[in-house]
């Protein structure tokens, strides 16, 4: 089901409460900006994608999860957002997006939405974000979030994200953040020639993210980091 984020009403438990927009000065930009300096760009890891660095800087994580959980957004850990699922650590959201190096023409398909803050940081970057996430009522939270927080150019979809969008295919870049065992055909289908795929890949307990880029129809691939991710689910599994 296709959830344009102007259309979708938010759904589930502890829903984000109204927010100012992303580049408005608020509370947590110190939070922010310290997340940047310590987490992304210090202690050994190392960011250096200015671009990235300055999203990760203004978008306000705060507004992607349950109030009473609003003061560890910007903590160097991962925090629940129900359903089972997480919001990542801001270093992997960093780091995923930094490998994949959006541009500012570029369309993004991302699998799995979760809170919808990944998809907020891509339409930063990049001229169209699609992302479809399985659980429905994530899906609707998160596109009443990013309508709420003023991303036009975010599509949400509640589906199973292993088949893609292939109607809005093809893509410049994907970005998964479930893990299946292997990489999903369909996306690979999707994805343009010369384009991008960051991809957590395997079985749990034994993941590693995998950046491709595929030439002639035919994928080119680096492992750039062991990982931990939910599972991916629907089709994947069968």
């Amino acid at each position: 089901m296709l959830l344009p984020v102007w259309l979708a009403t938010a759904v589930g438990l502890d829903a984000a409460p109204p927010a100012t927009r992303p580049d408005q000065a608020d509370e947590f930009a110190s939070a922010r900006r310290r997340m940047v300096a310590e987490q992304l760009s210090g202690y050994g890891r190392n960011i250096t994608n200015a671009r990235v660095l300055s999203v990760m800087g203004r978008v306000p994580r705060h507004e992607f999860v349950a109030k009473h959980l609003q003061r560890e957004a910007y903590e160097d850990y991962p925090l629940p957002i129900g359903y089972g699922q997480t919001i990542s650590q801001p270093f992997i959201v960093a780091f995923m997006t930094a490998q994949l190096d959006p541009q500012p023409s570029d369309r993004i398909l991302e699998i799995g939405t979760g809170s919808g803050y990944q998809a907020a940081i891509l339409a930063e970057l990049a001229a169209e974000v699609y992302t479809i996430e399985i659980i429905e009522a994530l899906a609707n939270r998160a596109a009443a979030d990013l309508k709420r927080l003023g991303y036009t150019n975010v599509f949400v979809r509640a589906g199973d994200g292993y088949l893609g969008w292939p109607d809005k295919a093809p893509f410049d870049a994907i970005i998964v953040t479930c893990a299946p065992e292997r990489v999903p055909a369909p996306l690979v289908e999707q994805l343009k020639e010369g384009g991008r795929m960051i991809i957590p890949v395997g079985p749990a307990g034994d993941q590693e993210l995998v950046l491709l880029r595929k030439r002639e129809g035919r994928l080119e691939r680096k492992s750039v980091l062991p990982v931990r991710f939910v599972p991916m689910t629907g089709a994947a599994r069968k």
